[in-house]
């Protein structure tokens, strides 16, 4: 799994957070229609992030646990959601997706903004899935980008604003299913001057269908895939679609 760096999760937490809060509520009312989800407001949200995500559901009186490799990601989770830490019902975690451990069992497992094709190859996705196997009692939902959607990584893109300069250089080999892009920003500090970071992310094209596979075999009830607008309605062919929903359930 990949940590980030302050700079890059102070980046992160500004302008790359509205897809977590896209998405929350999407999640939420398909969980909340399930047997489960009518008896059981708990959550664990793997790879955290800065923990918006995180924070709709406590908005929505569920207990959460958030867990995420990067310390500087999570202290910025903390912060976000400082006043549900005060009253006792969230709490972040330092942890490797593949190898974390909890005692606490949950009715909701998440993991989204393809925080999962970080992982470096098939056997650490197979890893992560155990782990989640073991403390989900109810239904995992994730997201991962396809090969289709990683190929947008090649080529250069430019954010220019008034409030940051985001340059994003990339490259995705279809032939290894690997992909790399180097993000170099300029974000505004208190003083008024701009502080530069920059970072290297990774992703790993995973096969839908052995996706699929690997869920069913490590004891998954049913899998199907979708889009996060309509969760419930299967897709036939998730190659075909750039970013695909998994949904796992016992």
């Amino acid at each position: 799994m990949q940590a980030y760096s302050s700079s890059f999760a102070k980046a992160y937490n500004t302008w790359w957070s509205g897809f977590a809060r896209q998405v929350a509520p999407d999640i939420q009312k398909f969980y909340e229609a399930t047997a489960k989800g009518e008896i059981e407001k708990t959550l664990l949200d793997l790879c955290c992030g800065t923990g918006q995500l995180a924070v709709h559901f406590l908005q929505q009186g569920y207990r959460v646990v958030g867990i995420d490799l990067s310390e500087p990601m999570l202290s910025f989770a903390k912060e976000n959601a400082r006043e549900y830490i005060d009253a006792g019902v969230a709490t972040f975690i330092q942890a490797d997706a593949t190898s974390f451990t909890l005692d606490e069992r949950f009715g909701l497992v998440t993991s989204t903004f393809d925080a999962l094709n970080h992982l470096a190859d098939e056997q650490a996705l197979k890893q992560c899935f155990q782990r989640v196997f073991r403390v989900c009692n109810g239904v995992f939902i994730f997201d991962l980008n396809t090969r289709l959607g990683l190929k947008r990584w090649n080529g250069v893109s430019v954010d220019d604003s008034e409030d940051a300069l985001i340059i994003n250089s990339g490259i995705f080999d279809s032939k290894s299913g690997k992909g790399w892009v180097k993000i170099t920003g300029f974000i505004p500090t208190a003083d008024g001057l701009f502080e530069r970071f920059e970072q290297t992310a990774f992703s790993t094209a995973f096969e839908m269908e052995r996706v699929r596979e690997l869920l069913l075999e490590i004891g998954w009830r049913q899998v199907h895939f979708a889009r996060a607008e309509a969760l419930a309605v299967p897709i036939d062919q998730p190659e075909t679609v750039g970013r695909v929903f998994i949904v796992a359930m016992k």
